[in-house]
């Protein structure tokens, strides 16, 4: 058994995920997501798909790298 690197529990059916040189340890997806996801520049928001990345942020979507000034960027070509 392991514990989960976000809430402590201590469970049978733990997973892992790897980013570049970071591994974690979780119980749930929703472990993972708090602490692995990035969060939206502008409205803080967990990105759980590919969001919309400047070379000032990463947003969850155009609308708000809109509003935080990224004029470029587009949810679709």
């Amino acid at each position: 058994m392991a514990l989960c690197d976000t809430c402590g529990n201590e469970y049978d059916k733990t997973f892992t995920v790897t980013r570049g040189e970071q591994t974690k340890t979780f119980d749930s997806f929703e472990c993972a997501i708090h602490l692995m996801a990035p969060s939206c520049a502008h409205c803080g928001c967990r990105i759980l798909g590919h969001g919309v990345e400047s070379g000032t942020g990463i947003y969850c979507c155009a609308s708000c790298a809109r509003h935080s000034g990224e004029a470029l960027l587009a949810d679709r070509a």
